[in-house]
C-alpha cells in the first residue's frame, strides 16, 4: 500500500484544490481512493505550475523533466507516489503527457476561435483525466470504456469554463470560442466589458447542451462498473452538472459570480444516488 504519511499530502492537496472531487470519490475502496488522490495530486501540481507558478514547487518543464524520469525522481512526495500507481495499476505514460500539453498551451493561445479547438482542449486537459482514472476504477477497462472517460472529462471540463468565465477574463482568456459569439450575435465588446444579456445566456446553453451530450457518452457503460466507483462517477457528474443548475440561479452572472455547489446540494444528491 502507498505510505501513508504520503496518501494523507494526496488527499489533502485533492480535499485542498477540488472539493467536488474529495467527496465524489472519498466512497472508493481505500487502494482505489489512494490512487486517485495520487492521480488527481499530479494533475493538481501540472495545473498550478501554468495558472500560480509562484505558488508551485516545480515548473511545467521540471515537471515533465522528472516524470520522464520518474524512476528516479525525488524532491517531492508525488514521485513515490506516482511510482506507487503505475506500479500497481499497470498505466500508461501518455495521458500524462496529454496533460502537460493541454497545460502548455495556456502559454501560447489564450483566446479560442473554433468548437473544434475548444474540443482538442476539453480533451488534453480533461478528458485526459478520465483516459487516467478509468484503469483505477475498473479492471480490465476497454477502449469503449477509456473513450467514454474521456468524453466524461470533456463534459467537466466544458461546465468548468462556463464557472471560471469571470476568473479566466482577469487572467486574459478567453476559452468560449468565438464562433460561439458570432452565432448568437455576442461580441468581443460586450464580452470585455461583462454584458450579461440573452445572447450570453444562448452561449451557455450551447455549451451546455454540448456538456450533456458528452456526460451521456460518457455515462454509457456506468452500470457495468463496481458500485463503488459507479457511484464516484455518478457524483462526480451530478456535482458537476449542479454547478450549470447554480449558474442559472446566479442568472448567468459568470463574469461577477462563481456558481458554487454547497455542502447541503451535494448532501442531497449523495441521498439520491443511494437511496
Amino acid at each position: 500500500m502507498l505510505n501513508e504519511d504520503i496518501a494523507l499530502a494526496c488527499k489533502d492537496m485533492m480535499k485542498k484544490g477540488s472539493s467536488s472531487f474529495y467527496h465524489a470519490f472519498k466512497f472508493l475502496p481505500k487502494k482505489q481512493r489512494e490512487a486517485v488522490y495520487v492521480i488527481y495530486s499530479f494533475c493538481r501540481m501540472i495545473d498550478d505550475a501554468v495558472d500560480e507558478p509562484e505558488n508551485s514547487p516545480y515548473t511545467l518543464d521540471e515537471l515533465e523533466y522528472h516524470f520522464n524520469q520518474l524512476d528516479e525522481a525525488n524532491g517531492h512526495f508525488i514521485w513515490p507516489a506516482l511510482r506507487w500507481v503505475f506500479s500497481e495499476y499497470n498505466l500508461s505514460k501518455e495521458p500524462y503527457y496529454t496533460q502537460i500539453s493541454g497545460q502548455r498551451l495556456d502559454y501560447v493561445r489564450t483566446t479560442y476561435q473554433t468548437m473544434e479547438e475548444l474540443e482538442d482542449y476539453c480533451y488534453r486537459v480533461a478528458g485526459s483525466v478520465g483516459e487516467m482514472l478509468i484503469p483505477v476504477l475498473r479492471d480490465n477497462a476497454n477502449k469503449e470504456f477509456v473513450e467514454a472517460g474521456i468524453y466524461l472529462g470533456k463534459a467537466m471540463q466544458i461546465v468548468n469554463i462556463i464557472r471560471d468565465i469571470g476568473a479566466d477574463q482577469k487572467l486574459g482568456r478567453r476559452y468560449v470560442p468565438l464562433e460561439l459569439m458570432e452565432k448568437y450575435c455576442y461580441t468581443e465588446h460586450e464580452w470585455r466589458n461583462q454584458i450579461v444579456n440573452d445572447a450570453l445566456k444562448d452561449v451557455i446553453h450551447d455549451l451546455t447542451n454540448k456538456a450533456d451530450v458528452w456526460f451521456s457518452y460518457g455515462m454509457q457503460y456506468i452500470d457495468l462498473y463496481p458500485p463503488k466507483s459507479a457511484l464516484s462517477m455518478k457524483l462526480a457528474a451530478g456535482y458537476y452538472r449542479e454547478i450549470i443548475r447554480v449558474v442559472r440561479e446566479n442568472d448567468y452572472h459568470v463574469f461577477t459570480e462563481r456558481a458554487i455547489v454547497t455542502n447541503k446540494r451535494k448532501s442531497q444528491l449523495l441521498l439520491q444516488l443511494t437511496k
